[in-house]
């Protein structure tokens, strides 16, 4: 349920019950009774209630006004008394509130415990509760206040002018507030997949699904601490990944490369000079030379001397013939 500005014209009861309580106990004397009556009656009249003129709206008036008489006091007082009293920690269900409000002011004020009355008390409460998340708002830094609103789903325009901002400023943080449902929403999905896993398990799977720390303790239910431990050992992991995946990536450029010229037989190297004498027959192209000899299995070693020096070819192969 949203919450709005209160602009409907005032109940005739409730105003009533504010010139009432406008009057003095001297206006209340028998001598004066009638005459505070009748002014209450024009004053009304004068604010577009047609009282005077209308038997049941001056029922009321004068009933009021035995009340009022009666107890001692206006009934404006002990429902001021008791408006001024709530906090928002009393209005988190305005409805159980004014329950409690019409009850206990209806001790003394009966009338009040009307469905008709206990409805417009209810508006009012709610007002009041509108006015203390405005100015809880406006206490707090940056946008924390327009949030504040929203979370209450207080009306975008009662928003846009109790805060006094504009229609800009209001988008803009709306839609922050939804990408952060969304994601908290992405963040239980999330933890749904893994409600039977230890702690650990669960941690990792949200920091892996790029999860903020904060959504992680706040939705988790765990601490920094074990947030951080978790890192650590995945950050362990991914070192050990990494170290194993360099070594396999030397391994595979060894023996890519192929054994080094100290390490091969006379017999092979002999082959490989023959091997090589026809590639550069066939090709002169550096390029051209390396992919024809790394097809054929040529060790490094060799051909960077055919492609750098293919004389030396000679005095291997002489070596070799020893």
């Amino acid at each position: 349920m949203t919450i709005s500005n209160g602009s409907e014209k005032e109940p005739l009861w409730l105003a009533i019950e504010r010139k009432i309580s406008e009057l003095g106990d001297h206006d209340l004397a028998d001598d004066n009774l009638e005459k505070a009556i009748q002014q209450v009656a024009a004053n009304l009249d004068q604010s577009g209630f047609a009282v005077s003129g209308n038997a049941g709206h001056m029922l009321a008036l004068r009933n009021a006004v035995g009340a009022r008489v009666k107890a001692g006091k206006p009934l404006m007082e002990d429902l001021n008394k008791a408006f001024d009293a709530l906090s928002l920690d009393d209005l988190v269900s305005p409805y159980v509130a004014t329950v409690k409000l019409v009850d206990q002011v209806g001790e003394a004020w009966p009338a009040l415990k009307s469905s008709e009355r206990r409805t417009h008390v209810d508006k009012m409460v709610r007002g009041i509760k509108l006015d203390l998340l405005v100015a809880k708002a406006k206490g707090l830094e940056e946008d924390g206040g327009i949030r504040l609103l929203i979370g209450e789903q207080v009306d975008p325009e009662v928003i846009i002018d109790r805060m006094g901002i504009d229609q800009e400023l209001y988008d803009q943080v709306l839609a922050a507030v939804e990408a952060e449902k969304a994601e908290r929403a992405r963040v239980l999905d999330l933890l749904e997949g893994v409600s039977d896993k230890p702690d650990a398990d669960r941690i990792r799977h949200l920091i892996e699904g790029d999860v903020e720390d904060d959504l992680i303790v706040e939705l988790a239910g765990v601490d920094q601490g074990a947030i951080d431990g978790v890192k650590k050992a995945m950050e362990e992991e991914i070192a050990e990944k990494q170290r194993l995946a360099e070594e396999a990536a030397a391994k595979k450029a060894a023996e890519a490369a192929g054994p080094s010229l100290e390490d091969i037989p006379a017999d092979e190297l002999l082959d490989y000079i023959e091997d090589l004498r026809e590639i550069l027959d066939f090709s002169d192209v550096d390029k051209e030379i390396r992919v024809m000899c790394e097809q054929s299995g040529i060790p490094k070693d060799l051909v960077e001397i055919a492609v750098s020096d293919p004389d030396k070819l000679d005095d291997l192969e002489a070596q070799a013939e020893g």
